[in-house]
């Protein structure tokens, strides 16, 4: 039964990692997922404390990933309509062109909402719509990070069978 469900895991690790690039898929939270199901459903155990704390950060980490493209915006100088351009091309980019959409969309979003703010200066919207892929960026690194060490937490507790 044990090697069914560690197969189950393993699984959804890999689908965990796939997810922190394809933003469609919620890696870090379908990599906790497999770390639950491991702990629950086979002889392993993790620490409670630590599946707790992970379980806050990949709550705070699933929002940051969406907050960071708009804070990008604004800090790279973009007002209200870059910010609403970013949204609409996220999920218009999701929608319509996965899985690139997801990031030509918020750029592109970011992009028109900032070149109809500033009408003449297209040096300043594109500033602005890299803001908005440089918080995609940090968004998709601080999500891989995460699944990488819930797998390697995953791998350490099978290796202590060996």
């Amino acid at each position: 039964m044990d090697f069914l469900i560690i197969t189950i895991v393993s699984i959804l690790m890999l689908i965990g990692l796939i997810g922190c690039i394809i933003p469609a898929l919620p890696g870090p939270p379908i990599s906790f997922l497999g770390l639950l199901v491991f702990h629950f459903f086979t002889s392993f155990s993790l620490e409670t404390d630590i599946l707790w704390l992970l379980s806050v950060i990949v709550v705070a980490i699933t929002f940051l990933d969406y907050w960071l493209q708009v804070y990008g915006v604004k800090k790279f100088g973009g007002g209200r309509k870059a910010i609403n351009g970013t949204i609409l091309g996220l999920v218009l980019g999701l929608l319509l062109f996965p899985p690139f959409g997801v990031i030509i969309g918020p750029f592109i979003g970011a992009f028109l909402g900032a070149k109809m703010e500033a009408k003449e200066d297209i040096n300043r919207a594109i500033k602005i719509a890299l803001g908005a892929l440089a918080g995609f960026l940090g968004g998709t690194v601080l999500k891989f990070a995460l699944s990488i060490y819930i797998t390697i937490l995953f791998v350490n507790q099978l290796l202590s069978i060996f």
